[in-house]
């Protein structure tokens, strides 16, 4: 369960952030998220959530997770934000990837280590991407 009021501090090229009960209030960058990039993000490589989520319109979608329709008019940014940075902290038995976290993992590739698999900016974007999910 996520804490209220707790400070984060960024290791390395993490932006700093703040959860408040079970939400990151304040966008991890100061460009605001693009829809379309987050799309990008969502369906490809980087985000690769067609694995796991449906979303209206999609094709070959997994059906291992919440389908997507009408999230963004279900959760606010702060919310979705958190669940992409961080699902973790909300459900400790979630498969799905904390998207912004580089600590407490095990066997993670030397490349890898201590890089997040987002960029701060692609969350925003996914953020943008699901609030258009009305």
């Amino acid at each position: 369960m996520a804490a209220a009021g707790c400070a984060v501090p960024a290791p390395g090229p993490l932006a700093s952030y703040r959860v408040t009960g079970d939400a990151i209030v304040s966008p991890l960058t100061a460009e605001a998220g693009d829809p379309e990039r987050g799309r990008t993000v969502f369906a490809g490589r980087d985000g690769n959530c067609f694995l796991c989520h449906t979303v209206p319109g999609g094709r070959f979608m997994g059906n291992l997770a919440a389908p997507l329709a009408g999230v963004g008019a279900r959760l606010n940014e702060g919310q979705l934000r958190l669940r992409i940075v961080d699902s973790m902290r909300l459900n400790r038995d979630t498969i799905m990837p904390s998207y912004y976290r580089v600590d407490g993992f095990n066997q993670v590739a030397e490349s890898w280590r201590g890089k997040p698999i987002l960029t701060a900016q692609q969350v925003e974007d996914a953020v943008a991407y699901l609030l258009t999910l009305r």
